[in-house]
């Protein structure tokens, strides 16, 4: 009996992670559907399992990006580093809310339906650009570690690596420590997320159980417009990118994505999957620790094509519902106002949902109209949410794989070896 035990336990751990974290996303689908209301009783392993991933979030965000910034050894690399970033998460944005709004036009989620009777729901007071900007610079560090305030540890994170650089020989100690204290992270999130299948099943059971697809019965048009959009960009941009821009697999690079997109589906939340993300870029897609600690968790922050995919399409939606005629620049302003807004958007479940006042609010809507149309979305706004997630993640290791092929800061031979990791290949090499 007890050889038994330990071959089901040794087959479970040889099994690849994400085999087990697809295993549970279909056994939590089963589940949910036959228990029902009862699932929700089981939320609680998915919420230790949140718990677990955000306890070394803000650490594994510091030391990371303070080790990237080191191993750079030029601090005018990062500036390099930075401004690349930054275009291709624009970019790639721009896109993304391009496709969106594009099969909004053909697919005309709005047309015929009636939100006369729909129930207001609550929104978001709007934070001003300058808020915004200031709220990058701590007044505290300390603080912003304690409170989880990503940009500002991102901000200063940054600074206090290239302090190190420009210090030189006398800062070696503290360099060698963060450089440690990256590895230790690295292996304590590996620890972590030996227990994500069960998180995983207890998270997609609550919500096929609590909400479930039939959520999605009431908006079939607006929803599969969503889908599609997602599918589309996820596929097809990401694709052009390896294969054309990269001259990489496209599919080695989704084999490589995949455990990351898995548990963004799951958790709706970028800044939650980042240990994960991290971990996939640099053990499968062979992005080297200075490109992945500084470009993913800037990521998780700012490029949010998933959330602009989603929010252009509901205000296209919206438009159609209240007979507002967009022309073409109300479309630009539409794509313009979409961008910025997914950059303030913040990296957890159903952000985006209080942040769409501004996009619709740009095209002539009233706060009223604006209620209505949050309220009427919120009911199916979690399982969309855990795509447009998913979307969000794999845009932030196409960027990042792209930064690391330019900036020479990637493995191709780990990228290639299918199914290895970086350490495989490493002693494959030896």
């Amino acid at each position: 009996m007890a050889g038994s035990s330990t071959t089901i336990a040794q087959k479970w751990f040889t099994t690849p992670l994400w085999k087990r974290i697809f295993l549970a996303l279909v056994l939590g689908v089963i589940v949910g559907v036959i228990w029902g209301e009862g699932a929700q009783s089981i939320r609680w392993i998915g919420d230790l399992f949140i718990r677990l991933i955000q306890m070394v979030v803000v650490p594994l965000i510091f030391i990371t990006i303070v080790a990237g910034v080191v191993a750079m050894g030029d601090p005018q690399k990062l500036g390099s580093l930075g401004i690349k970033t930054l275009i291709m998460y624009m970019g790639t944005t721009a896109v993304a809310i391009s496709v969106g709004l594009l099969l909004a036009v053909i697919i005309q989620p709005g047309a015929g339906v009636d939100l006369t009777g729909g129930t207001p729901g609550a929104l978001q007071d709007p934070v001003s650009f300058r808020d915004q900007m200031m709220s990058i610079v701590p007044t505290n560090p300390v603080a912003a570690l304690a409170n989880g305030d990503v940009l500002a540890i991102i901000f200063f994170a940054v600074v206090f690596g290239m302090a190190i650089l420009v210090v030189g020989k006398p800062a070696q100690p503290m360099a060698t420590l963060m450089d440690a204290g990256a590895d230790i992270m690295l292996k304590l999130t590996h620890w972590v997320m030996e227990f994500a299948p069960f998180g995983v099943f207890a998270l997609i059971a609550w919500v096929a159980g609590t909400q479930g697809a039939a959520a999605l019965l009431d908006v079939v048009a607006l929803a599969s417009t969503v889908i599609i959009a997602c599918v589309v960009h996820t596929v097809l941009v990401h694709s052009c990118i390896m294969k054309f821009g990269l001259g990489l697999s496209p599919v080695k690079f989704f084999k490589g994505a995949k455990n990351a997109m898995l548990v963004a589906f799951s958790t709706s939340s970028s800044m939650a999957t980042l240990p994960v993300t991290l971990t996939a870029a640099e053990e499968n897609l062979g992005i080297k620790p200075a490109v992945a600690s500084t470009v993913l968790p800037l990521g998780a922050t700012i490029n949010m094509d998933g959330s602009a995919i989603y929010v252009g399409v509901v205000s296209v939606f919206a438009a159609q519902v209240f007979g507002v005629d967009l022309g073409f620049v109300d479309y630009l302003l539409v794509a313009a106002t979409t961008t910025m807004v997914s950059i303030g958007t913040a990296a957890v479940p159903g952000a985006s949902v209080f942040l769409m006042a501004a996009v619709m609010a740009s095209i002539g809507l009233t706060p009223e109209q604006i209620a209505v149309v949050v309220g009427f979305v919120l009911p199916f706004d979690r399982p969309l949410d855990m795509l447009r997630t998913s979307v969000n993640v794999t845009g932030d290791l196409s960027v990042a794989t792209a930064v690391a092929n330019w900036e020479n800061e990637f493995d191709k031979e780990v990228f290639n070896s299918t199914g290895k990791s970086r350490r495989a290949a490493e002693q494959a090499n030896v």
